[in-house]
């Protein structure tokens, strides 16, 4: 029996932080009983969909699933397990604030089979934690880690931003030493990216408070090198996880496996079809309610498409890609990227692993362009006719630290860690 992933998404926050692009709304805690019914109705009316699947990945992220209620999370996964299609062996991950945490929920969550948390913590600087509208100091995130341990949670990850207003290398280089000091199983590590549209955009773009591009590529650098050293071992662009606590929820879309979305904004990718529900609270609502249309995209998979995204996806991970799996999806010619990545390793910027294709650390600061490098290749382009290539070229030199650097991050943050 195939596998399936089961994203939930609970639209709701306190208030929104001003990077944050994802659909929820501030407060609201008056529409959650609608929302609840809504999502139950939904999930119930999915069953028959679901049913040709093992369900060995549950993720319910936001919003704000710690605002929501351990209740009302509990009520979600025993609809899910009504069904009698939950693994036992399920890797159950929900979001949580830490200034929205509170051991008796997290201890109700574990004894209802979660067992996997991810705290948003962002940074460990006070200051920049207001800048970004986060309600939290870091004194609560170290809170939230003990709730975790204390409530019996053995697989915690963290989430991280650099690239944030202000932020110095000294202060991401803390954020990462004091988060390695709570000890969690896994750190999600992200560059900032302004979306726009969000506070954030309007305030910092083009603003000189934004680290420019060789300081966060110094931060992403320095990451990879930090945490490989404690035992956090990257396996994509932006995750490290201590071997055996990689995210299987989120390696699901990295390695095109099927999973299902519910709540406004949901995505899913199941049986060669992509689709998405509506990015309206209310409009979704009415519409599971009401047995009107709450699908806002949908899509065919053809082949060539899959085996596109094969590589884009594949290209994000540690793992890499293969000619033997790029041919299960797809029949066509092969030696256009081979010759593309043989050219990366030359510069740098991917490694073979037997029959395997990875990108470096010094490929992944520029895989948006090695990644559009690949994918003309794959349409037969020649390589020196690659307008990718001559763009990754012209970032050569951004591929390592600056001399000196990476010892003075050392100097100041390695050594009280040991």
């Amino acid at each position: 029996m195939d596998r399936l992933g089961v994203y939930i998404h609970i639209p709701f926050c306190v208030s929104k932080c001003g990077y944050c692009d994802f659909y929820s709304i501030a407060g609201g805690r008056q529409r959650m009983p609608d929302y609840q019914s809504a999502l139950l109705s939904h999930i119930s009316e999915s069953a028959e969909a679901m049913s040709s699947y093992e369900i060995d990945s549950i993720y319910i992220g936001g919003g704000t699933p710690s605002c929501y209620g351990a209740k009302r999370i509990v009520e979600i996964l025993d609809e899910l397990k009504r069904m009698g299609n939950v693994r036992l062996d399920s890797e159950i991950t929900v979001e949580v604030n830490p200034d929205t945490t509170k051991l008796d929920e997290l201890k109700l969550l574990r004894s209802e089979g979660v067992n996997r948390l991810s705290i948003g913590v962002q940074s460990a600087n006070n200051d920049i934690l207001k800048i970004i509208g986060r309600r939290h100091n870091f004194r609560q995130a170290e809170l939230a880690v003990d709730a975790a341990r204390e409530a019996g949670f053995e697989n915690v990850s963290l989430d991280l931003i650099y690239g944030l207003p202000s932020q110095t290398r000294g202060d991401w280089a803390e954020t990462l030493s004091r988060a390695l000091e709570l000890h969690p199983e896994h750190l999600s590590c992200y560059g900032l990216k302004l979306e726009e549209g969000t506070p954030m955009y309007r305030s910092y773009l083009g603003s000189p408070l934004i680290p420019d591009e060789d300081e966060q590529a110094d931060m992403y650098l320095y990451t990879v090198d930090t945490l490989g050293h404690y035992g956090l071992k990257q396996y994509e662009i932006s995750n490290f996880a201590v071997p055996g606590y990689e995210s299987r929820h989120n390696l699901k879309y990295w390695q095109l496996g099927d999973y299902m979305g519910f709540g406004p904004g949901a995505h899913s990718c199941a049986g060669g079809v992509r689709y998405s529900y509506v990015r309206d609270l209310d409009k979704y609502i009415s519409a599971v309610v009401g047995d009107s249309m709450i699908i806002d995209e949908y899509e065919k998979i053809v082949p060539i498409q899959k085996a596109t995204e094969y590589l884009m996806l594949g290209m994000r991970l540690t793992h890499g890609i293969s000619e033997k799996e790029y041919h299960r999806i797809y029949r066509s010619d092969w030696a256009p990227i081979e010759e593309t990545f043989e050219l990366f390793e030359r510069k740098g910027w991917a490694e073979r692993d037997g029959e395997r294709w990875h990108l470096t650390p010094a490929g992944f600061l520029i895989s948006n362009i090695l990644i559009n490098a690949v994918l003309e290749a794959q349409t037969g382009a020649k390589v020196e006719n690659n307008p990718w290539m001559r763009d990754a070229i012209r970032q050569e030199k951004k591929q390592e630290l600056p001399r000196g650097e990476y010892e003075r991050f050392t100097s100041v943050y390695r050594d009280k860690m040991n």
